[in-house]
């Protein structure tokens, strides 16, 4: 019986063994997933990484017009989940994607709902739960071939740059003097802070936007602006009537989502982004670690795809394992999956105090204008580190044409369209271009070099006439 419980645990990545004397990391050594320490000290780096999440998990929903509340408590079920498909071995916290919010914002653009916006993202989450299916059984060879550095960096670039207009048409406008304030913190924060504090930048510069816009209200009363549909009335800009009435305890609003072929297609370029994002984080780990994890690609690519199906069938946010926890782990040497485990239940129990999440979600628009040109900026740049990493040449012209079609195609807002009230556009339309565009090229490319290697050898005219000339004496 002993045993059959012990087997049960390995399995589920949950018999953790105490490291050392449970206090710190041995000399030189570092906390495996396997092992923890005490866990006083476990429940304190559980914190740590809550507050390393915290930020952008519930930022990215405000953006993308979703519960807040829902996002932070639906992250830890996502932790959970996806620390028992990999079975503990791979040690990531799975917070808000960033990946789908130029996705969502086309659609609602579009007029699209949330239940439209969160039937879109189950359907991308089925989608990564097949990649990931597809490559635990025939490895991550073909996935790499089809999505080179080239195609994923631009489909990254793409995520962020056609964002630009929501920064600067719908949050900027609502405070211009806020966002620039914010904007001004949170770029101050990123490079002049060290360590732990310049990853909270984004969150830094919310929370000042947050108190300047009340105390703003205090002194200088109203503003006359723009709101987030755009009409222009004379308002404050922190609301809190949704505050006061909601409940310290209880659940979040749950809501089933509705589906739209149309709107699918515009979130499932996020896909991609989170192939080569999870494919990162995993070798990130796996360095610090001193572990080969590309066998559990698959598995990672699967467990995230259904944590984003699972959180979004209940009207949730879209999910990804975030780098802001793989830099604590980096920085504590504690690698204890433990640890990931106090995280989710810490976020679970947020998730459940909705007078929290509406706290959030009264966050005003100028605040949200300086924080998104930053953060759609650097989303777009993360495109560009993947290729600068790969070392892509973009004088090779295979490169070169269809990523600069892509970019435009994608960050103008072009369309095409199919039958009736179908089209395609934006970055879904700069997706297709840029990953047909390229593989087609290559292929002619390709064929064009047989074809020249396997022909003859034909010498000029001129040539071929003196050769043939008597030689005389």
């Amino acid at each position: 019986m002993r045993a059959g419980i012990s087997e049960l645990r390995r399995r589920l990545g949950i018999g953790w063994q105490v490291h050392g004397d449970g206090r710190a990391p041995r000399p030189g050594a570092a906390v495996p997933p396997g092992e923890r320490l005490s866990w006083p000290r476990t429940v304190g780096l559980g914190a740590q990484h809550v507050v390393a999440m915290f930020g952008a998990t519930f930022v990215f929903p405000v953006v993308m017009g979703l519960d807040p509340n829902l996002a932070i408590m639906m992250s830890g079920a996502a932790t959970v989940l996806f620390l028992l498909v990999v079975q503990g071995r791979v040690p990531s916290y799975l917070g808000t994607s960033a990946s789908f919010v130029g996705g969502v914002a086309a659609i609602r653009a579009a007029g699209g709902s949330t239940a439209t916006v969160t039937g879109a993202v189950l359907v991308a989450g089925l989608v990564l739960a097949g990649v990931g299916l597809v490559v635990r059984r025939v490895g991550p060879g073909p996935v790499n071939r089809l999505f080179p550095p080239v195609v994923a960096g631009a489909v990254v670039a793409l995520i962020g740059l056609s964002l630009a207009p929501v920064a600067a048409t719908v949050y900027w406008p609502q405070d211009q003097w806020v966002a620039l304030a914010t904007l001004a913190v949170v770029v101050a924060a990123a490079v002049l802070l060290r360590g732990f504090w310049s990853r909270l930048a984004v969150f830094l510069g919310l929370v000042f936007g947050y108190a300047l816009s009340w105390l703003l209200d205090r002194l200088g009363g109203p503003i006359t602006a723009p709101d987030a549909t755009g009409a222009v009335h004379r308002h404050l800009r922190v609301q809190w009537s949704q505050v006061g009435s909601a409940h310290w305890f209880g659940l979040p609003q749950l809501h089933a989502p509705s589906f739209s072929a149309s709107a699918a297609l515009l979130v499932l370029p996020g896909v991609i982004a989170l192939v080569a994002e999870n494919t990162g984080h995993l070798k990130a780990v796996g360095e610090m670690t001193g572990t080969d994890l590309d066998p559990l690609l698959g598995r990672a690519l699967f467990a995230d795809g259904l944590a984003t199906a699972l959180s979004s069938a209940v009207g949730g946010a879209p999910t990804t394992t975030y780098a802001e926890n793989i830099g604590v782990m980096a920085a504590t040497r504690v690698y204890s999956t433990a640890a990931y485990w106090a995280a989710a239940l810490a976020a679970l129990g947020f998730g459940l105090c909705p007078k929290f999440g509406a706290l959030v979600a009264a966050t005003p628009g100028g605040v949200l204008g300086g924080i998104t040109v930053v953060l759609y900026g650097m989303i777009g740049l993360l495109g560009a580190r993947i290729w600068i990493r790969a070392g892509v040449d973009f004088a090779e012209p295979t490169n070169l044409v269809p990523v600069a079609a892509g970019l435009v195609i994608g960050i103008g807002g072009v369309s095409l369209r199919v039958a009736g009230h179908f089209s395609v556009g934006g970055i879904a339309l700069g997706t297709l271009v840029t990953v047909l565009g390229h593989h087609a090229l290559a292929a002619g490319r390709r064929r064009a070099e047989r074809a020249r290697a396997g022909a003859p050898r034909i010498r000029p005219a001129a040539q071929h006439h003196r050769a043939a000339e008597p030689q005389h004496s």
